[in-house]
């Protein structure tokens, strides 16, 4: 089956995701929208594809078989919602949205109507997270502490809370996703953010530029995990480390570390984890078997939910649990 794919979003994930997807056999990018037709009709160029600044008009004229929805946080809702009045497959990227409802709403169809969709959580596809996993599936873990310390992006957007909902559901989401994925879900949340320094640098910042989140898991675990983005660039640090009884696993985007009693193996990502999750989406829409597709809408939402629980718990200085939220 040709699977024919429209493309929301002109910026550096949406061509990303259209150089993968043209590599592909039997996938065709067909269409991208854009905020102005220019945007689209400069990135559509690239790909021999046709450009659109409105998404209506894209799917009347056009024949998708899947859609790839790659904007910022706040204009997630009604593109799925399209997408999903048709009856169209759809993966989006992280986060889900800023606020709880409609990606509740969002949820809630995507789960009635069975609609295939996949959520870009990369980082599941890596070899060394497979690795991780089936290695904690066996042993008991005590504690974690995972870190997204960088800096802060380029874009105005990012700043606003309103508009990109802070660091933690927009950047260390992926942290938090993969503790869900290797750990177990969490069931109470409680956090603590501060303004230290970016409020002084850039105009229009409203969202905290350093937080600590303490997570208890159903399993009994615990888990710490702080972000910042006041660093400079070159500073940037990103990684989960877990704790068990046998021994600690050091995980970073490049590489595993296995620190087992006495023995201290690495392990290198060799894959193209963003291939991985479109060759597992793009096989679904082509024959219904899910079963490659790591991070489902459902799914994701269950992260987006504790990243959002971590924001009402920083703005009302008491826990949050999950456990009846669901």
């Amino acid at each position: 089956m040709n699977v024919n794919v429209a493309i929301v979003g002109t910026g550096g994930f949406s061509r990303m995701h259209a150089e993968v997807l043209a590599e592909m056999k039997d996938v065709c990018v067909k269409a991208f929208c854009g905020t102005s037709m220019e945007k689209a009709a400069a990135i559509a160029q690239e790909f021999n594809a046709k450009p659109y600044e409105h998404i209506d008009q894209m799917l009347v004229e056009e024949e998708i078989d899947a859609l790839y929805i790659c904007v910022p946080p706040f204009a997630h809702g009604d593109i799925e919602q399209k997408a999903i009045d048709r009856k169209i497959p759809f993966f989006v990227e992280k986060p889900l949205g800023v606020k709880d409802e409609e990606p509740r709403q969002i949820e809630e169809q995507v789960k009635r109507y069975n609609l295939i969709t996949s959520v870009g959580y990369h980082f599941r596809y890596q070899e060394t997270v497979i690795q991780m996993k089936k290695y904690l599936q066996a042993n008991t873990v005590g504690m974690a502490t995972g870190r997204w310390i960088g800096s802060m992006p380029e874009v105005a957007w990012w700043r606003d809370q309103k508009r990109s909902g802070g660091q933690f559901i927009e950047q260390t989401t992926h942290i938090v996703d993969l503790l869900r994925y290797v750990v177990g879900e969490v069931k109470e949340v409680y956090a603590s953010y501060a303004t230290r320094a970016m409020d002084k640098k850039y105009d229009g910042v409203s969202v905290a530029d350093v937080g600590a989140v303490i997570l208890t898991l159903e399993n009994g675990s615990v888990a710490t995990i702080t972000n910042t983005c006041i660093v400079p660039g070159n500073l940037s640090e990103v990684g989960l480390s877990i704790y068990t009884s046998e021994g600690v696993l050091e995980w970073t985007p490049e590489r595993l570390k296995e620190c087992i009693g006495d023995q201290v193996s690495e392990h290198d990502n060799k894959c193209n984890p963003y291939k991985r999750e479109s060759e597992a989406f793009i096989h679904a829409v082509q024959t219904g078997d899910r079963s490659r597709i790591l991070s489902s809408y459902e799914d994701a939402y269950k992260t987006f939910k504790v990243t959002e629980a971590a924001l009402r718990s920083a703005n009302s200085g008491t826990a949050v649990k999950l456990e009846d939220e669901f």
